[in-house]
């Protein structure tokens, strides 16, 4: 083929992946620079349909797809060139995942004759990201009489990454030089109306038989519990309350959910069960005949311990992705079915069987819930000193209706698990916890904030910061606003609750591993606002200053050997409001 027709043929194919992109759904495109990607990034530059998000570091800008994608709910494209600029993108690929978040993966590649050869810029791209795809393919370079297989198969990849399970998509995309496409033909492509190649994500759904034969045997339990886990499908809330209502069992609240907060949340939503499930009175003495499960797997390690305590309890996982998230081996049943559908159906079975008033059980838990929670507030909030549980407690009341709060992993998520409590002012409380790592967050947090949640605050660690400050350009390049409230405790803080903590003569080496880092450059680098809360007062004012705009960095100093005491030093008050409630001395009958 001679330049002029390679030019010609390879215009009319990255025209079509983008039409195909705007046709399907997708609306925005995460760019990374490189030559071997430089066609179709010119074609989504160029389409009126997409929006164009460029960032120089492909892990970086994975996790800000993987961020953008969960605000808009819909599927977001990644593009970048070949060699190690696509293994960066794994991080990002295994959270997607896990979590279940529809992203589309542009791969740029050398032509196959390129390939295992020696040719610079070049490794073996097909099957890199392993089995965490949902689904892959090695296309072909461009060519005419392929131009319908890759409309379809830019449709079929949309359908497949928001198909439930949602997740990761990769599209490896070989090109021969030259590399630049007609600017003029490319114009007047991009032009044209493109019909879809549409794929209907269905709803999984159980016969009115099966739900009925449910409804029957769960009215017979008195003593059941609901528990909603991270990455419950958007607005279940509500419906989830509704057959807690009908039940009347207790719903365990992940902080993560969408469902401890909003204003469907009444007496009926727990989230201090973190607290009182760790004394050994209650756990033993309050044993379940059936958990029903909607989510991943909790947040809190008391949880999990409850549930292997009691192996024998019925537990029925409730999952619309049809996946497995069941890590304990225990659940007796599965059910696929789409959860909000679920929900109505089972309630409305359950509406002549429907309980007066709380039972003895039910009303074990809610006193538990308020002795646990009367604690954090009286003993947590009345200290003067900064520390980690009193940041969580306290923004319970700083953060205004509609935040979204992204919340890093290790300490940061378990202590909004323990002492952010529920409340009914709208709030959106987020996290990486496919595979609960600490990189990407800065990058996911602002991908949150570039698909629209305001005001956008990040709860991180000084080693979750470090781990991905090149995150942080985005906010200057694409002017987005965010406060990061940096709980730097000058290292791994989670370790020192770890048995790893006894092994004092290599603990800081190894697991410490202190860095004595100054965040006021970091902050002045990224044109943000830098703030150090020596109080209180001073965190709640920088804070409240921040939802004015721009980016802030808020540092919070805390000391890991302080911190597990203060933890520490909670529970056995906890233990002993739930003996002065009287919870412990009953039979949980």
């Amino acid at each position: 083929m001679d330049s002029t027709a390679h030019v010609t043929t390879l215009t009319r194919w990255v025209a079509t992946i983008a039409q195909g992109l705007a046709a399907g759904g997708v609306r925005d495109v995460v760019v990374c620079p490189g030559s071997r990607s430089t066609p179709l990034a010119l074609a989504v530059a160029r389409s009126p349909h997409l929006r164009v998000w460029m960032h120089i570091d492909e892990r970086s800008a994975g996790f800000f797809a993987l961020g953008l994608a969960r605000a808009r709910s819909a599927p977001v494209a990644v593009l970048c060139t070949s060699g190690t600029a696509v293994a960066n993108l794994l991080p990002a690929v295994v959270e997607a995942n896990l979590a279940r978040v529809p992203l589309l993966l542009l791969t740029a590649d050398r032509p196959h004759e390129l390939r295992d050869n020696g040719a610079p810029q070049t490794i073996d791209q097909v099957g890199i990201f392993g089995r965490n795809p949902r689904w892959s393919v090695d296309l072909p370079t461009p060519q005419d009489e392929a131009l319908p297989y890759l409309r379809a198969t830019i449709g079929r990849a949309i359908g497949v990454a928001r198909s439930a399970p949602a997740g990761p998509v990769h599209l490896n995309l070989p090109f021969r030089e030259p590399l630049v496409p007609d600017r003029a033909l490319l114009a007047r492509l991009l032009a044209e109306p493109v019909a879809p190649v549409s794929v209907m994500p269905s709803r999984r759904m159980v016969g009115g038989t099966e739900i009925a034969t449910l409804a029957t045997s769960l009215a017979e339990y008195r003593r059941g519990l609901i528990i909603a886990g991270p990455d419950c499908p958007p607005d279940l809330g509500p419906l989830l309350v509704r057959l807690a209502h009908r039940l009347r069992f207790p719903i365990l609240a992940d902080p993560l959910s969408g469902v401890r907060y909003g204003s469907h949340t009444d007496e009926l939503v727990l989230g201090a069960y973190d607290a009182f499930l760790r004394d050994e009175h209650f756990a033993a003495t309050y044993v379940p005949e059936v958990v029903l499960r909607f989510g991943a797997m909790p947040t809190s390690k008391p949880v999990l311990l409850y549930l292997q305590r009691h192996p024998q309890v019925r537990q029925i996982v409730i999952d619309g992705g049809a996946g497995w998230r069941e890590p304990t081996s225990l659940a007796n049943e599965h059910v696929p079915v789409d959860e909000h559908w679920f929900c109505l159906a089972l309630a409305d079975a359950l509406a002549s069987s429907q309980r007066e008033g709380p039972t003895l059980w039910l009303r074990a838990w809610l006193t538990a819930e308020q002795a646990a929670r009367s604690v954090i507030q009286d003993h947590v909030l009345s200290q003067t000193a900064i520390s980690e549980p009193g940041l969580f407690a306290r923004l319970a009341m700083w953060l205004p209706a509609g935040t979204t709060l992204f919340v890093g992993n290790s300490m940061p998520v378990r202590d909004c698990d323990s002492f952010l409590g529920p409340r009914t002012a709208p709030l959106t409380v987020l996290g990486n916890r496919g595979a609960n790592g600490i990189d990407g967050l800065v990058s996911t947090g602002l991908g949150l904030a570039a698909g629209g949640a305001a005001p956008l605050v990040m709860a991180l660690g000084d080693l979750s910061l470090l781990h991905d400050t090149n995150g942080l350009l985005a906010a200057r390049l694409h002017q987005l606003h965010a406060t990061i409230l940096l709980i730097n405790n000058d290292g791994g803080g989670i370790f020192s609750f770890l048995p790893q903590a006894s092994e004092t003569d290599q603990f800081e080496l190894l697991f410490g591993t202190p860095h004595g880092i100054d965040f006021a450059p970091l902050a002045a680098l990224h044109n943000a606002q830098y703030t150090l809360a020596t109080d209180w007062s001073v965190v709640h004012t920088a804070l409240t200053a921040s939802f004015a705009g721009g980016l802030h960095l808020i540092e919070i100093r805390t000391r890991r050997d302080q911190n597990v005491i203060d933890h520490r030093r909670i529970w056995p008050l906890v233990s002993a409001a739930l003996s002065r409630a009287g919870v412990v001395e009953r039979t949980g009958a």
